[in-house]
């Protein structure tokens, strides 16, 4: 893929899986959990064992799936991240070297930025997208809005405090793209056909897909908005770990997301059922 499929692409999707965990094994099964549960895009951070290693089995075993480099702080490491297969670089605070040096090499890059200024920055450097980190502890949702409001040209992708519980603010609040939790720890490692397998029952089943005869559990939900009241509850649902649950105050919150990005919140529920698979 080329640079600006790759950039087409991490719009499409929407969601950037950050795979931390405590072995090279570990992050080569969840990266290939979240492929098989719908989301085609993995970022391997630099702090996980042998992570490079991780980077070329992905390319090599899921060629499908965006594979990225997380944490890349300096020109050395980014080389070779390249060299090992990743097809985007990007950090938690804003190098310009290794900024330059990806737009020097046509690679999709996306460092960390927190102020106005550093944001500004790293768009006029290059980038092609600008992570905000760390959201949460400057006002979340509500600083991607103001930073939204005055800089509409920068493409923004939210890291730090997106998560189930949060997601729908996030998607409101309008970013471009969205990086979820960094860390999937599965307490049992199962094979990947078994976690798939738990992923789709879990979208069947959670989302009412099942057929019609559960449509009655929605009664008075007019079709056209039946899939986001539907997205929120399992949202929230699978944040609560209560898979079966149902709460239909969402419904009105719900409403407010007819005009906005449907398949950003299909995302996030694919995401939602991998995280509780693992779980």
């Amino acid at each position: 893929m080329k640079k600006n499929e790759i950039r087409a692409r991490i719009e499409e999707i929407g969601i950037i899986p950050g795979i931390r965990v405590s072995s090279a094994a570990d992050a080569l099964f969840a990266a290939e959990a979240v492929n098989r549960g719908g989301i085609p895009i993995a970022e391997i951070t630099m702090t996980a064992p042998e992570a490079m290693e991780v980077i070329t089995g992905l390319t090599r075993n899921i060629p499908e799936t965006i594979v990225g480099a997380g944490t890349v702080l300096d020109i050395g490491t980014a080389r070779r991240c390249l060299d090992a297969g990743a097809r985007f670089l990007t950090s938690p605070r804003l190098v310009l070297e290794v900024v330059e040096f990806a737009a020097k090499h046509d690679v999709v890059v996306f460092p960390g930025a927190l102020t106005p200024t550093e944001v500004i920055t790293a768009w006029n450097a290059g980038a092609n997208f600008v992570k905000i980190y760390p959201c949460a502890p400057v006002g979340g949702d509500s600083y991607i809005r103001a930073l939204k409001a005055r800089l509409p040209h920068v493409p923004l992708i939210a890291s730090g405090g997106v998560n189930q519980q949060t997601a729908l603010n996030f998607i409101l609040a309008r970013a471009t793209a969205y990086r979820a939790p960094g860390r999937i720890s599965p307490k049992n490692v199962h094979q990947s056909k078994t976690v798939a397998q738990r992923c789709r029952s879990l979208q069947l089943g959670v989302l009412g897909l099942c057929g019609d005869e559960d449509r009655n559990v929605r009664a008075g939900v007019p079709p056209e908005r039946e899939k986001i009241l539907i997205g929120c509850l399992c949202l929230h649902a699978v944040a609560l770990h209560g898979i079966g649950s149902t709460d239909l105050e969402m419904c009105e919150r719900s409403n407010r997301l007819v005009e906005h990005d449907t398949a950003m919140v299909d995302n996030f529920l694919k995401l939602a059922c991998v995280f509780a698979a693992l779980m």
